[in-house]
């Protein structure tokens, strides 16, 4: 079975952010038992519009002992054989993240971590499922998901379906004038607290986001040009491979991480040298989810928090590309700093100043 709040998820699922439509095949993709009541509705309510709903739930614990013991020959095989032929079948995917315990891979290795990313996230979900389905990622509420948020966990749960089940037609048209204003920007400057930066977004592409690709949603995005970034940024609590920070601080000069401090700095170390352009930036984006307020472990909430920023660590989006290509894609967040647009205070701390971008403030949403 499954409760109205997963049913009215499931519909914004299908008829908003993947717009599943009939005979079209849709792989639903659950990540730990937790979430199986929205995957029901996800099922049922694909056979309802006459789609064909793919099922594939795997156990947390597997996971992580895949995640292991995988190597790159393991992962080339699972691509060819499985991921990548399965996918190609696919008009569109759900993604349901579901496992309660963020830091289950923790202890993966480096090295593990790329062979899986370099032979199996690669092909099959950023070159298969990001370009050629249509596809959607979200998280499921539960009492570990409500800890890390330190919230009660009814509490959590009804703050989750308010953020997840947002009016998103209200929040793209709220997002607009801001769009506007940073299509015509040349540079960006975010100044707070350990965090004085600058970075160029001179005809840069920018992708108002309204819960097509992640529920929640609420992000303005872009990339910096590449060699542009100079400064210093602090960035909020944050879990990456399952490793949790609780801040990252970078010092950039032309856009490549010269020097950090973090509270784990042996992960930040690895990660960084990942590839050549883990040192340099992927994306640039507003936070303007107005019913997100506090980091709370899990970058599909943290990213949207509003009067935020994520400056993102690697790959760069095929739909505002700025040439940097990477095994990763860390999205870390600035909460609350200034933002001037060519000079012109636009954001003080996390509330919007001009007149026409008021509209993206809480109180005003």
């Amino acid at each position: 079975m499954f409760d109205q709040k997963d049913r009215e998820l499931a519909e914004l699922i299908l008829d908003h952010s993947v717009t599943l439509k009939k005979g079209e095949r849709i792989l639903i993709n659950l990540i730990g038992f937790n979430g199986i009541g929205l995957a029901r509705a996800l099922a049922a309510g694909a056979r309802e519009r006459n789609a064909m709903p793919y099922m594939d739930i795997m156990d947390p614990e597997i996971q992580r002992t895949l995640l292991e013991l995988g190597d790159d020959v393991y992962w080339k095989d699972q691509a060819e054989t499985a991921g990548v032929p399965l996918m190609e079948k696919m008009d569109a995917y759900v993604g349901i993240r579901a496992s309660e315990n963020i830091y289950e891979t923790s202890r993966v290795g480096s090295d593990a971590n790329s062979s899986f990313q370099q032979h199996y996230l690669q092909p099959v979900h950023f070159e298969e499922r990001v370009k050629k389905t249509k596809w959607c990622v979200l998280r499921y509420p539960s009492a570990a998901f409500a800890m890390n948020a330190k919230m009660p966990t009814s509490e959590f749960t009804d703050f989750y379906y308010r953020a997840c089940l947002l009016d998103y037609a209200k929040l793209r048209d709220a997002m607009k004038p801001l769009e506007a204003r940073l299509r015509k920007a040349s540079e960006v400057r975010l100044k707070g607290e350990g965090t004085d930066i600058r970075l160029h977004v001179d005809g840069q592409e920018w992708i108002n986001c309204h819960g097509t690709r992640n529920i929640p949603d609420g992000e303005l995005f872009s990339s910096p040009l590449i060699d542009s970034v100079n400064g210093t940024i602090r960035y909020a609590p944050s879990v990456y491979q399952g490793k949790p920070f609780e801040f990252v601080s970078l010092t950039v000069k032309d856009g490549v991480v010269q020097d950090f401090d973090s509270s784990n700095q042996e992960a930040l170390q690895a990660i960084l040298d990942t590839d050549e352009g883990a040192r340099r930036f992927g994306e640039f984006s507003f936070g303007t989810n107005p019913v997100i307020e506090k980091p709370m472990y899990d970058i599909l909430f943290d990213e949207k928090i509003y009067g935020s920023n994520h400056l993102t660590l690697g790959r760069d989006y095929d739909e505002a590309p700025n040439g940097n290509k990477s095994h990763i894609h860390w999205d870390l967040v600035c909460i609350g700093a200034d933002v001037y647009l060519d000079g012109e205070l636009i954001r003080k701390g996390r509330h919007f100043v001009p007149e026409d971008l008021q509209v993206l403030n809480p109180d005003r949403f």
